[in-house]
């Protein structure tokens, strides 16, 4: 499961004989994630006659979630490429929404395809990508004297510790990635174990 994902927002604009096309992109993890946005821009540019998006949740290369809208541009014009450049491109768990101001030239079925594909490569080409990395949540059982050595490890493994409790031994609930759940397992195997959920 190797694919890209979007560090941040980011925004590009294109004009095209007169009609001003507005792309933006957000990092989501869920349909509900990607919906908000649409929403928002819906309010942001209440006075554009198009708003076209594409999302992918998940792995591009296996899509578990992906959909596109037209916004009443002719089928298969809009919301297909944006969604087309996203595949190509390998990212996933993104949004890209192209806000359309029609300038009164009328584009065709072909000019729309290329501009809606040259919109969401042009707001690709400003995203800073990064690898995605699926993360889990774990907790690990340990004594008080272990407990430093079991923060120790999954430090150096990158994690992250959410929740520390305390009773007769100490439950850390903690995230990292989901390769290092068993060389976590391996260094803890005299300071801790990993409880299976």
């Amino acid at each position: 499961m190797s694919y890209q994902t979007l560090k941040r927002s980011v925004t590009a604009r294109l004009e095209i004989k007169k009609s001003e096309f507005i792309a933006h992109a957000y990092p989501v993890t869920s349909r509900e994630d990607a919906m908000f946005h649409v929403e928002q821009l819906r309010e942001q540019y209440a006075d554009a006659r198009h708003h076209c998006w594409a999302y992918i949740i998940g792995d591009p290369n296996n899509t578990t979630s992906a959909g596109f809208d037209d916004d009443g541009e002719p089928n298969g014009t809009a919301g297909r490429p944006i969604l087309n450049v996203l595949q190509h491109k390998s990212i996933g768990n993104v949004i890209i929404i192209v806000v359309r101001y029609f300038g009164g030239i009328k584009l065709g079925a072909g000019g729309l395809t290329r501009t809606y594909a040259g919109s969401a490569q042009a707001v690709v080409d400003e995203m800073v990508l990064l690898p995605y990395v699926p993360m889990a949540e774990v907790k690990i059982l340990a004594e008080f004297a272990t407990e430093a050595q079991c923060r120790y490890v999954v430090e150096n493994l990158g994690g992250q510790i959410n929740d520390v409790a305390y009773s007769k031994q100490v439950v850390l609930t903690v995230t990292l990635a989901e390769v290092d759940i068993e060389p976590l397992k391996e260094h803890l195997a005299m300071d801790g174990r990993v409880l299976d959920e």
